[in-house]
């Protein structure tokens, strides 16, 4: 199973996209410490406009790559191409789920020096060149045992959450690659296809901005305001990080039947 320089540019693409996005449960965790909720989220649209310039790339790259494949007659591999992107999906979930732990405390470090110092720039210079990386090894953490072998469902999260967010990940994770496959399948209606990843991914963001999200903000005020511990508002999150990976995994199941709904879809259009 051969990949190339170009294939492991988008597969790195994907890996950051997934990572930062695993990662974002950490913002929650460090909001809650550092009682500076705003400011975290804030400070976290940094890493997200690079998960959304990788996305932007990404695209382009693999839409290309399916150009090259068509016009020079390749039949065969493609079909590979995606599972491969879609595993450094799942790498990512995984370990941005170890570095949960080390990037809580990273970024809560961070949130405490820009609520001193009022400095993005400074904050990026102490990071960077004034001690960060050096410090790095005292806020490396792994997951707590505890958090896994005391799973139970806490407050303010249910299995219908759950679910929902399988659900969304799987969908946001092919919205891109099943209407890229589906042009693939059907060169002619390629333009339509790749217009309906907008339709997949809608139903993503509508899952995760009206359900999930404010579950997941409910619980954090409430972790702030005491009505819930920290140690249940971890779990909670514990489930969501699981229930992202399954969702990944799941994708790979979804990606075939997903390009062929989309290919039936754009033909009745």
């Amino acid at each position: 199973m051969h990949m190339d320089i170009q294939l492991a540019i988008i597969c790195g693409l994907t890996f950051v996209i997934h990572l930062i996005g695993t990662l974002a449960y950490a913002v929650r965790i460090a909001g809650v410490r550092t009682r500076r909720i705003a400011m975290s989220f804030a400070l976290f649209n940094i890493l997200v406009l690079v998960s959304r310039t990788s996305n932007s790339f990404q695209g382009p790259f693999l839409a290309k790559r399916i150009e090259d494949n068509i016009n020079h007659g390749i039949n065969q591999g493609l079909l590979t191409d995606f599972r491969w992107l879609l595993l450094s999906a799942t790498l990512a979930t995984v370990v941005g789920a170890f570095l949960i732990p080390t990037f809580q405390r990273i970024f809560s470090n961070a949130v405490q020096h820009f609520q001193q110092h009022r400095s993005m720039a400074r904050l990026l210079l102490h990071g960077f060149f004034k001690g960060g990386i050096s410090q790095l090894k005292e806020v490396v953490a792994m997951p707590a045992a505890a958090n896994l072998r005391k799973l139970k469902m806490g407050h303010g999260i249910s299995v219908w959450v759950i679910f929902l967010n399988i659900a969304a990940v799987a969908l946001w994770t092919i919205g891109v690659f099943a209407s890229l496959y589906a042009g693939y399948l059907k060169p002619e209606l390629r333009v339509t296809s790749s217009q309906l990843s907008a339709v997949v991914n809608g139903a993503a963001t509508i899952m995760m901005f009206v359900f999930i999200d404010p579950n997941m903000s409910v619980m954090t005020d409430d972790v702030v305001e005491g009505k819930i511990t920290e140690p249940q508002f971890r779990k909670a999150i514990v489930w969501l990080v699981g229930s992202r990976l399954v969702g990944t995994l799941l994708a790979q199941v979804l990606l075939i039947p997903a390009a062929m709904t989309i290919v039936a879809v754009a033909e009745i259009m």
